[in-house]
């Protein structure tokens, strides 16, 4: 039974939201930064880079201490404003491509993680945990909402349905040319009905945002042995995030490129890869695989199509089955030499939004030896190596909705 409550967001006045909502701060170059910092005053980007009008690089508590001051500054000059009464939030997203994400940006239960009703499916860093744990100690707020899908709800999507035809209390289209809408739900009638919902549904997944659920909860931890008068239903026992129903999510491969042969030559590479693949010569027309257990390769000014034979592979469970695990135990590790697909300075991933072009060049250019090309994980496996305990190899899945800080914030 999932924990899904309403609460008091801090959110920008609707004059100001499309110039405070950002993107990631890892996601803008250098340039496209200092840009908006210079530009635009309003900038979310402003709050997590703190330093920028000292011309200062910070780190560590110095700029925790720094985020929450200018965080302050936005609250005090009325940039941000907060609801009177808990309210859940209806948010819509409609992308370049047309496709429309709706969901509900509500607080979801750290119990509920740590008990495994929300379920995660990819490995988190302990050193990441901890770190991104300090700074939302001090800081006190999530401003990007965990990714987060159940079961399709038709209840609950009538409820969505119903209040977008209300005019929209955002309504803005970002550079991407990604329109975000969002409604207040705060009416007792549709908020119970909301969270009576949630508590039907048995098992919720992590889509994207394990880290930012996993400091989540470690904090939570912290505050509760704190706190001799703990209940349960303090703020910091929720972490903020964005449900959306199974169906609305944009699932892409992430691809693999190599900057070697592991000291091979071609011909060399390709007898070993026989043993595992059936071969087949593509020329230089772009070849993208089709169907599970089959890749494409880009070498040496060529495609090719790798079968797996699968008389030589066992699969015992979900992962065994995974494109991105089979590719790593037949070729990347036993052939090519990467151990760590985490740290592997020799291997990179470029996600499928990118086509195939975008391997080829970087082969072509002598940066890569050698390119794989993956079709997309499904909600489906991606549930299985949830519901079996089991966790992805790194870069598994590029999911889409991508959301934007600063639109909601939710305070501990």
């Amino acid at each position: 039974m999932a924990k899904i409550i309403p609460f008091k967001a801090v959110r920008p006045t609707r004059d100001k939201v499309s110039l405070v909502a950002s993107r990631s701060y890892q996601t803008y170059t250098q340039a496209e930064r200092e840009a908006r910092l210079d530009y635009n005053p309003f900038s979310f980007l402003h709050i997590v880079n703190p330093g920028y009008k000292y011309h200062l690089e910070l780190k560590g508590k110095e700029r925790y201490n720094l985020v929450r001051n200018r965080y302050l500054e936005f609250k005090e000059d009325n940039v941000f404003i907060q609801d009177d009464k808990p309210c859940y939030y209806v948010y819509r997203i409609v992308n370049r491509e047309k496709h429309v994400f709706n969901g509900i940006v509500a607080a979801t239960s750290t119990l509920d993680y740590e008990s495994n009703i929300i379920k995660k499916h990819e490995d988190t860093i302990e050193y990441r945990e901890k770190t991104f744990k300090k700074y939302l100690k001090t800081v006190g707020f999530n401003a990007e909402p965990v990714l987060v899908t159940y079961p399709d709800n038709t209840v609950i999507a009538s409820i969505i349905a119903e209040k977008q035809k209300e005019r929209a209390e955002y309504e803005f289209t970002t550079t991407y040319r990604d329109t975000h809408s969002l409604w207040i739900v705060d009416d007792a009638d549709s908020i119970d009905k909301i969270r009576n919902q949630f508590e039907a549904v048995q098992q919720l997944y992590i889509a994207d945002g394990h880290h930012r659920s996993a400091s989540s909860s470690l904090l939570g931890k912290d505050l509760k042995e704190k706190n001799k008068d703990h209940k349960g239903d303090e703020p910091y026992n929720f972490f903020m995030s964005y449900l959306i129903p199974e169906s609305d999510l944009r699932i892409y491969e992430f691809n693999r490129l190599v900057t070697d042969l592991n000291g091979l030559s071609k011909e060399a590479f390709l007898i070993k890869l026989d043993t595992m693949y059936r071969i087949e010569n593509r020329g230089t027309t772009l070849y993208k695989p089709t169907k599970k257990h089959h890749f494409s390769m880009y070498l040496d000014g060529e495609f090719y199509s790798l079968y797996l034979r699968k008389d030589n592979y066992d699969i015992n469970n979900a992962l065994d089955a995974l494109d991105t695990q089979l590719l790593y135990r037949t070729i990347l590790e036993p052939i090519l030499g990467i151990n760590d697909m985490r740290n592997d300075q020799r291997l990179d991933y470029s996600h499928g939004k990118n086509d195939l072009v975008t391997i080829k060049s970087k082969v072509d250019s002598g940066e890569f030896k050698v390119g794989f090309g993956l079709v997309p994980i499904t909600i489906d496996e991606i549930k299985s190596i949830s519901d079996e305990g089991l966790t992805m190899p790194p870069k598994s899945t590029f999911i889409e909705p991508k959301l934007r800080s600063g639109v909601t914030i939710y305070e501990f």
